[in-house]
């Protein structure tokens, strides 16, 4: 069912396309206008929209009412910068006309006045307000200039509400939670979608009146290596392996039911983000992929256990356990022994001296459902683009290794260029949920025709 079919749907500051995949969806048909000053993010939009009308140019120098050509429009969607508001960007001055960059929204509400305006960002928008001597944000002033922004739509006739959605109860793999703004002049009430997923341990998920979340183990691809720490060129640093020994004591060493797939035990971690050095189970919400290294990248850290008893060896993610024989000498790939007593961090290399042995030998060894597993490698690697845009919730079929230029040319995509895409991202199930709830009026009057 096509909606909104006299009307124009524009996404403004549209990146790689997470929002219009959502807005395609909801409508049954393309978005009209999509507007970003990033040659790259629009060649994936490019490809992947073709019947789009595509502006790779600032915001603030599109003419609303030319590129309109004063039809009129059903829907505005702004995604501005929000490095500048956001808690994972660092202690940096900001730029005021990054911060500034959401008052494009009162330049199309003034101009050809938007029956609906949806605004995305992390949830300290609601903190903008002027900036100090410093550059950086005033706490005296925090609020007040989010406070005339709303009012501001308000006076140009719009009714205006907001508040904060978390992606993985709409259906995505991520737990990413943003703030949404919409704002309408049309008479009908603003509506924020009912949560469809859940934690599996509330009543409401138990009882079927919701899905489980999805978990980041579904948008793992098993098959890509994960190498050994023990065997890297260049050894990680020192804060990474914390990462990787707190992660696998929580998730793996002292949890009871801990995941399993084919002998491998799974973790996720954060990398470069030295503010908050967490890892998180693979059964799980993936957390927000971030478009920048500051933010943290996602890792997948892999314990390859072995069954004590059967003497079976860790094997390989793309392959069935190993059955060992007489002849295998595997034991000698044991780089690595557990510390499972007292504040122990980093484990022990087999070239270095024991621990001290406690009266029971709980080196390297792991109960799970009453089988012991021993340790006999540990496995690292970073997250993937087709990882990381399964768990932000686009379909498979999405194009991110290539884009098309202006010049209607294939361009190719580095991975850094498809990680920022998709950490600048909306997910797609977000934007289909929030205009799902706000246009059943056009599905309700398409059914009654």
């Amino acid at each position: 069912m096509k909606l909104l079919p006299s009307e124009l749907i524009v996404d403004n500051f549209a990146g790689g396309g997470g929002t219009s995949t959502g807005l395609e969806r909801a409508f049954g048909r393309p978005v009209d206008i999509a507007i970003n000053h990033d040659p790259t993010a629009l060649a994936m939009h490019r490809i992947n929209h073709p019947h789009t009308k595509h502006y790779c140019e600032s915001v603030w120098d599109v003419d609303p009412i030319e590129a309109t050509s004063n039809q009129p429009v059903g829907l505005v969607w702004l995604s501005p910068d929000c490095k500048h508001f956001s808690k994972a960007k660092g202690g940096k001055p900001v730029e005021k006309k990054i911060r500034g960059l959401a008052w494009v929204a009162l330049r199309w509400a003034s101009m050809v006045r938007p029956r609906v305006i949806m605004l995305e960002n992390v949830e300290e928008f609601k903190t903008w307000g002027a900036l100090g001597a410093d550059g950086k944000p005033c706490p005296i002033n925090k609020g007040r200039t989010f406070n005339s922004f709303v009012n501001a739509l308000k006076r140009q006739g719009y009714q205006v509400d907001y508040r904060e959605l978390r992606a993985c109860d709409y259906g995505s793999p991520t737990i990413r939670k943003r703030f949404f703004l919409i704002a309408r002049r049309d008479g009908l009430p603003i509506v924020f979608p009912k949560p469809t997923h859940g934690n599996p341990n509330l009543d409401q998920v138990k009882n079927g009146n919701l899905k489980p979340w999805r978990t980041a183990a579904e948008c793992i691809d098993w098959s890509i290596e994960c190498p050994s720490i023990f065997t890297r060129k260049r050894p990680l640093a020192p804060a990474t392996l914390e990462r990787i020994a707190g992660g696998l004591k929580k998730f793996v060493f002292d949890n009871p039911d801990p995941f399993i797939v084919d002998g491998v035990a799974p973790v996720l971690t954060e990398c470069a983000n030295a503010s908050n050095k967490r890892s998180m189970p693979i059964n799980e919400p993936l957390r927000t992929i971030c478009a920048q290294i500051k933010g943290g990248h996602h890792a997948l850290i892999s314990a390859f256990l072995a069954k004590n008893y059967t003497g079976v060896i860790g094997s390989d993610l793309r392959e069935p356990i190993h059955t060992i024989t007489a002849k295998d000498h595997h034991s000698l790939v044991t780089a690595f022994l557990t510390a499972f007593y007292g504040n122990e961090k980093d484990g022990n290399l087999v070239s270095e001296p024991l621990r001290t042995i406690p009266t029971k030998d709980r080196f390297g060894l792991v109960t799970i459902n009453q089988v012991q597993y021993r340790i006999v490698d540990i496995g690292f690697r970073m997250l993937q683009p087709i990882e990381l845009f399964k768990a932000q919730g686009f379909p498979d079929s999405y194009i991110f290794e290539k884009g098309v230029d202006d010049h209607g040319c294939e361009i190719r995509l580095t991975k850094t260029e498809q990680t920022r895409m998709v950490g600048n991202s909306v997910p797609p199930d977000l934007a289909y949920a929030l205009v799902n709830a706000n246009f059943q009026h056009e599905k309700q009057y398409e059914v009654a025709i």
